[in-house]
């Protein structure tokens, strides 16, 4: 399935403020995606890094998902692209993802088997729908690093605690966000814009020129 960008895009970034696009008016996303399970099936996990047009940050996403394929966590990790991108408002999304697979059965040029993953196909072909425009093209691994960086944390982090599995109905939900905050220095303390942030969380910061 694609529904094409026109040529002349009416997305656009706020280059001028240097902050990530943040609505549907500003700017397309573009998901890195990338879902694996160590066994196949085995501990599964799916990672996500979005960005805007331009390849700047806006959200990393990631989900341990208990005993699952890889197939089905590579489909957990488009879900949860497709529902940060709906449920933020935007209506144009580009999907990058080194599953063959998955990405010639999302175009329609390759049959879904199996029961799970029909499922999965008919609740990602469905929220495609939502969109003005979407796009999804297959890369080599080494082209995906950080999406399968953080597909193998989520592994991790359920294999060591024994987290509870995510079902794939529950991804893209706001506790998987990881989101950007802009701030300023301000007498050597960093002062950050928007809503404060939770007592707790943790930061990381990156000198960027004003």
């Amino acid at each position: 399935m694609a529904l094409p960008f026109p040529a002349k895009s009416r997305y656009r970034s706020q280059e001028f403020i240097g902050a990530p696009i943040t609505s549907l008016d500003e700017g397309y996303l573009v998901a890195y995606i990338d879902g694996g399970a160590r066994g196949n099936p085995g501990p599964a996990g799916y990672g996500v890094v979005i960005e805007d047009e331009i390849g700047r940050p806006v959200a990393e996403l990631s989900e341990f998902l208990g005993r699952q394929t890889n197939n089905y966590a590579e489909y957990s990790g488009l879900l949860a692209a497709l529902n940060y991108a709906t449920s933020h408002g935007f209506k144009a999304l580009r999907v990058i993802s080194d599953s063959e697979l998955m990405v010639k059965q999302i175009r329609g040029e390759y049959k879904v088997s199996s029961p799970t993953l029909k499922e999965l196909h008919g609740r990602a072909r469905k929220t495609i729908d939502q969109l003005d425009y979407f796009e999804i093209k297959h890369v080599l691994r080494e082209k995906n690093r950080e999406a399968d960086r953080l597909a193998n944390l989520a592994m991790d982090r359920g294999i060591a605690k024994k987290a509870a599995a995510v079902s794939a109905t529950d991804v893209g939900g706001v506790a998987s966000l990881v989101p950007e905050v802009n701030g300023v220095v301000r007498d050597g303390v960093v002062q950050f814009m928007g809503n404060p942030l939770p007592d707790g969380t943790l930061v990381k910061v990156r000198a960027v020129k004003s």
